[in-house]
């Protein structure tokens, strides 16, 4: 995606902890219904002064415009280096295009009738193609931008979820013994404020608990607060941590430390030449994401790098059969095929939205390059491609940068890059001649 430019903000203040207590929030903007919405404090913010500038935190998803009224809710917060969002198209200057240009892309393409449009699909016993509404659709030239698919790691993808189906049968088997049982709001809560301790970032994030998010978690800035939007749907016991290495551990600790940095700023990126920070970004959060579980196999990255090759040659419907080669769950299958579908109108037109091969691509390009990769240095270093960090050591800022704690142990952190090659049958060979 295009970047914006900006600036990155001051940091927050001393770190204060303090109990987590549960506040109800409302619905996220794009939902068709109301969807339950908790959103706790990760500490006290009485002592946290607003930063003079605006700071992005990039997780899964992008934020959403700000509104007036205040409520949690995702937001873009403009002209940040740290936000990877698509320049809208600037040769007219219609009072609709400029509505647009105020969101991020990410809500444009949002559906309003998602829910309306899965029953109808749903009745249709799979064979209707939903008709997409937006309240503030993109133009079809940013579409076009956002929607070249590509086949490079299609190989990897599917045999890594041959090996899953192999071992466990089923993905809805690999997800109840890989991931356990269904966390409630309090277990959540819990273990959110356990991971932030050990991270020494308790008051800092605000944490929102959700049934209306499509991917799992995402971090983003609500007024001027980091807040982590966690998907109650997908909360398993044994992934949970992984999603907070995810999201707090790379995406929330590189956006702080690249405000240190003289790249933070566009115009610094430019004086730099700095490459895109995706694939890096989204590879390493998702790499951590894996990292010390048991069975780190890679599925949820590879069926969404095939689920958006598919849905560049193939109507929403044809897609959906075509995802039962993987999973069975149609409930499942209906939320693979909506991101991978999401800012199309007519769906029966083949067409994606390619923003989720990023996860496997970089993925795979880190791990070819991990015995050449300084890990800490490309954590402290902020929001840099891998393949920038070495001409940056000389100039970079490394006063009061952070690490996540499960970066403390490099040779044990080195073991688990090689378990995550072994269990996903991936060979410095293979990667070696398709990178």
């Amino acid at each position: 995606m295009a970047k914006t430019s900006g600036r990155c903000g001051a940091m927050f203040g001393k770190r204060k902890p303090s109990a987590m207590a549960p506040e109800k929030g409302n619905t996220p903007e794009g939902s068709s219904n109301p969807a339950q919405t908790n959103q706790i404090l990760s500490g006290t913010y009485s002592s946290l002064p607003n930063p003079r500038r605006s700071m992005v935190v990039e997780g899964t998803t992008m934020a959403l415009t700000p509104r007036m009224v205040p409520q949690p809710r995702k937001i873009c917060v403009a002209s940040s280096p740290g936000t990877k969002l698509p320049s809208l198209h600037k040769a007219a200057n219609t009072p609709e295009l400029e509505n647009a240009k105020k969101l991020c892309i990410l809500t444009a393409i949002k559906p309003l009738n998602v829910t309306k449009e899965k029953a109808k699909f749903f009745r249709s016993d799979f064979n209707y193609n939903p008709q997409f509404e937006y309240s503030n659709p993109v133009s079809s030239l940013t579409l076009a931008r956002h929607s070249n698919a590509s086949d490079r790691f299609l190989t990897q993808a599917v045999h890594i979820m041959e090996l899953t189906l192999q071992r466990y049968g089923s993905y809805e088997q690999f997800e109840q013994i890989t991931g356990g049982n269904l966390l409630t709001k309090t277990r959540i809560w819990h273990n959110v404020k356990k991971y932030m301790e050990k991270e020494g970032c308790l008051g800092e994030i605000v944490v929102q608990v959700t049934d209306d998010l499509l991917s799992r978690a995402s971090m983003t800035v609500v007024n001027s607060r980091p807040t982590l939007t966690i998907n109650i749907a997908t909360a398993r016991e044994h992934w949970l941590e992984g999603m907070l290495r995810h999201e707090i551990g790379t995406h929330y600790f590189r956006g702080i430390n690249n405000c240190h940095q003289p790249w933070s700023s566009s115009a610094g990126r430019k004086k730099y030449n700095l490459k895109p920070f995706n694939p890096t970004e989204e590879g390493l959060a998702s790499i951590h994401g894996v990292l010390f579980r048991k069975d780190p196999i890679l599925w949820r990255a590879a069926l969404l790098y095939y689920t958006v090759y598919q849905a560049s040659h193939m109507s929403f419907s044809q897609l959906f059969h075509s995802l039962g080669r993987f999973v069975q769950d149609p409930n499942t299958r209906w939320d693979y095929c909506v991101r991978a579908k999401r800012g199309q109108t007519n769906t029966a037109q083949p067409g994606c939205f390619s923003k989720d091969q990023v996860y496997l691509d970089g993925i795979l390009k880190i791990l070819r390059y991990r015995d050449k990769i300084n890990f800490p240095l490309l954590m402290a270093l902020g929001k840099v491609s891998f393949e920038d960090v070495d001409r940056l050591r000389a100039v970079a800022q490394m006063e009061n940068v952070r690490l996540p704690h499960f970066m403390q142990d490099q040779a044990r952190y080195a073991q688990q890059l090689t378990k995550i090659m072994v269990v996903n049958q991936l060979t410095d060979e293979e990667l070696k001649a398709i990178i």
